[in-house]
C-alpha cells in the first residue's frame, strides 16, 4: 500500500494514477471525503485529513510501504515560509510516529539553501525535519513548474505573456506530470537512507522562449513581458 498526499493537485495525481495502472494499492488523502469519491472509483482507498494534522496524517500513514508527500502552496498568507513550518513539523511526526519505511518528499531546486531563496526556504526546513524523522527518504528536487504559466495565458489574447522572471533569463523548468511520473518509479524503488533526486528539463527556458512556443502553437506574436 502506498500512500499520496496531493491528488487534488498536480504531482500527486500522476503519482496515484501511475501506481494504480501498475496494479499497485494506493491510499490518497483528501481534505474532505468528496475529493476522495473519484478515487474510490479508481480502486484507491481513501484517507481524510489536513496534511497539518499529525494525528490524522500518522492514521493515514500506518502500515504503508512508503508515501509521498509534500507542503501545498499558501498564497493566502504573508509569510508562507512560518505558514508552512508547522506544515512540516506535522509530516515529520507522522512519518515518525506511523514508522513508514520509506517517503518520497516533494521539494525544489534551491532547498539545499538555507537563505535567499524566498519561499524555498519552507521547502529547506522541511528537508531538515523530515530527515530527522525518516532513516529512507528521497527528496525530489524538481525544477520550476512549467505549468505555472497557465495562470497567465487568457493574457495571451492580447499578445503579451506576462511573468515576474527577466524576459531572457533561462532558467530549469519541468512539467509537473513527469515529477508525478518519477515520483511513483521512486516510491517502487525507495532509498536504503537519504537521497536526493534533481529533476529538470533537457535544457533551460526562459519566458521569452515560452512565449516563442505560445506563438509558434497559436500562430500569432506572444511577446513576454515583465509583470
Amino acid at each position: 500500500m502506498y500512500v499520496i498526499a496531493g491528488v487534488t493537485g498536480h504531482t500527486g495525481r500522476v503519482v496515484a494514477e501511475t501506481l494504480l495502472a501498475q496494479g499497485e494499492k494506493v491510499r490518497v488523502i483528501v481534505r474532505d471525503a468528496r475529493q476522495g469519491e473519484p478515487w474510490k472509483q479508481k480502486g484507491a482507498e481513501v484517507a481524510v485529513a489536513q496534511l497539518g494534522d499529525a494525528a490524522a496524517v500518522t492514521k493515514a500513514l500506518t502500515g504503508a510501504k512508503g508515501a509521498y508527500l509534500l507542503l501545498p502552496p499558501r498564497f493566502d498568507v504573508e509569510d508562507m515560509v512560518a505558514a508552512q513550518r508547522p506544515v512540516a513539523d506535522a509530516l515529520a511526526e507522522a512519518v515518525r510516529k506511523s514508522g513508514v519505511p520509506h517517503v518520497v518528499f516533494l521539494s525544489s531546486f534551491g532547498a539545499e539553501l538555507g537563505d535567499g531563496t524566498g519561499p524555498i526556504q519552507s521547502l529547506h526546513y522541511a528537508e531538515r525535519t523530515l530527515g530527522a524523522a525518516s532513516k529512507n527518504i528521497t527528496f525530489l528536487r524538481a525544477a520550476y513548474f512549467i505549468e505555472n504559466f497557465a495562470s497567465v495565458l487568457p493574457a495571451t489574447q492580447g499578445g503579451v505573456l506576462p511573468t515576474f522572471m527577466t524576459a531572457d533569463r533561462r532558467i530549469p523548468m519541468i512539467a509537473t506530470a513527469d515529477i508525478g511520473r518519477v515520483a511513483a518509479e521512486l516510491l517502487l524503488e525507495p532509498a536504503t537512507n537519504t537521497r536526493v533526486v534533481e529533476l529538470g528539463s533537457m535544457r533551460d527556458w526562459s519566458p521569452n522562449d515560452v512565449a516563442g512556443e505560445l506563438s509558434r502553437i497559436l500562430g500569432r506574436t506572444i511577446t513576454a513581458q515583465f509583470a
